[in-house]
């Protein structure tokens, strides 16, 4: 590899490079420089006196390149990674029928296998960090979270706390959180998988022992999560929300996703359900609102009275969803939010392209709105605003001085960005994964031009497909619609 990178493969710095812009929350910035040491950007500033004060350090020029923060996925299920495309062409809510089957067959090695291949499309596609909603796999949580420390990710890792079976309390029964006869889940590759199932005893023991266990780990950030409001009594939804703030946490809730859920709230409490976490308590800068995509004027009201965070996962809409979250209205009015991939498709670009372009299509076009956001709007949310929303607000998301050095480097002589008039927006156009050169996690260099540094990414593919193929055949999977080859030769029988 004939690059000045390649000094940096297995050094953890000090050094300072020298890119041709930096960009920052005002926009690229030209003639800047960049120190990184121990893991955190010690200095950014104008060039010439950034190498004045750190005369020791050789720059290292990145010509043709853009150094700017990795993106932030606020809402992923790592141990679904094998099934992402059992979810194409599904109705939604079908975490009976998909993500429970498939994480119930799951064992220590498949889970593990299944959260680092994640977490690799993840860094090939610019993320730095992953927000995990926890799963159902039955397996210690811990096998994500080292999973996520291999591949050299950083993780927020929710443990799910859900104490309430599908069907176990009826409408209006004991806890109001029975999740009755129609389950509770969401959908997606995706969705309501947040669970490991009911945590049943150990409760307020158990949450807190694993908000304590990663109290200082350089990439794993402890995380509380129910599944959805239903799967979890009205003590456990506040006794949850009081543990994160107190431990400067979140809690991850899948809220307003589906039209049955929303029905099923009402039925049961005569609340939607983000009006039911309100009623009980639950709302707060503390809380990770996850797809919130059917919201009533009075829910964004709640929303921004709270300071709670939303995830706007734009490609989980459009694959399997009811409608799509009102960012555009949510930055006008200051709700926090981030961007989640939900375990779709792990391209920081092309989530960030599908934030503005859901908006153009379900909102900017019927009122004539052909801006939807500036495209900063979604790099915004992308960087700095995801990291916000999932609690790393003053660790990560920014190239700032104290903060972790979290970076890409972007090749922008490729023909998509060279003969570049308003960068942001290109990079919300016309950016991909491709043009990404090299991904920096605390400081360190994690993946070169699509591969990982340190450890052999093309074997883990290997050894993934083989454990994948027999995870899904051992679990009682049932999909709706056939494949799209069955679905084509029916097609054409008829």
């Amino acid at each position: 590899m004939n690059h000045p990178l390649r000094e940096l493969l297995d050094g953890t710095g000090p050094f300072l490079l020298l890119p041709d812009a930096v960009l920052l929350p005002e926009g690229p910035a030209e003639g800047m420089a960049v120190v990184v040491a121990d893991g955190s950007f010690a200095a950014v500033g104008d060039a010439a006196q950034v190498q004045l004060t750190h005369p020791h350090l050789d720059p290292i020029r990145l010509p043709g390149h853009l150094l700017m923060p990795g993106f932030v996925d606020a809402h992923h299920h790592l141990t679904q990674t094998f099934g992402s495309a059992l979810a194409y062409g599904e109705p939604s809510e079908i975490f009976r029928r998909v993500w429970v089957p498939l994480e119930g067959a799951l064992d220590e090695e498949s889970a593990y296998t299944s959260a680092k291949l994640a977490a690799l499309e993840a860094l090939r596609g610019g993320f730095t960090t992953v927000t995990d909603a926890g799963n159902r796999t039955g397996v210690d949580i811990d096998v994500v979270a080292r999973a996520a420390r291999d591949a050299g990710i950083r993780c927020v890792l929710g443990l799910v706390c859900d104490d309430v079976e599908p069907g176990a309390v009826g409408p209006g029964g004991p806890g109001s959180g029975g999740a009755g006869s129609s389950g509770a889940g969401s959908s997606g590759p995706d969705s309501s998988g947040a669970g490991s199932g009911v945590a049943g005893s150990g409760g307020a023991q158990r949450e807190e022992e694993h908000l304590a266990r990663y109290e200082g780990d350089a990439l794993v950030h402890a995380s509380l999560a129910v599944s959805i409001p239903e799967a979890a009594t009205t003590a456990t939804l506040r006794r949850t929300a009081r543990l994160a703030a107190e431990a400067g946490a979140i809690v991850q809730i899948h809220v307003n996703e589906h039209l049955a859920g929303v029905e099923r709230s009402l039925v049961r409490h005569g609340l939607r359900p983000l009006e039911h976490l309100h009623d009980v308590g639950a709302l707060g800068p503390h809380l990770l609102a996850a797809h919130a995509t059917l919201l009533t004027p009075r829910e964004l009201t709640l929303l921004a009275d709270t300071g709670t965070a939303v995830s706007y996962n734009p490609v989980a809409s459009a694959w399997k969803g009811n409608a799509v979250a009102p960012a555009a209205t949510m930055a006008e009015r200051g709700i926090r939010f981030g961007l989640g991939t939900d375990g779709t498709r792990g391209d920081g670009f092309r989530l960030t392209e599908a934030a503005e372009f859901a908006q153009r299509l379900a909102y900017g076009l019927a009122i004539g709105d052909s801006s939807c956001g500036a495209g900063w709007t979604w790099l915004e949310h992308a960087t700095r605003g995801g990291a916000d929303a999932v609690g790393l607000g003053a660790r990560t998301g920014t190239i700032a001085a104290g903060l972790a050095a979290d970076f890409l480097l972007v090749d922008v002589t490729n023909p998509e960005l060279a003969l570049s008039w308003d960068l942001p927006w290109e990079l919300v156009r016309r950016g991909n994964r491709d043009q990404i050169s090299a991904v920096f996690v605390a400081g360190r260099l994690r993946l070169w031009r699509g591969l990982p540094t340190g450890w052999d990414g093309p074997a883990l593919v290997r050894r993934a497909a083989g454990l994948a193929r027999a995870a899904v055949e051992r679990a009682p999977i049932t999909r709706a619609h056939p494949t799209s080859t069955t679905a084509r030769a029916r097609s054409a029988a008829r």
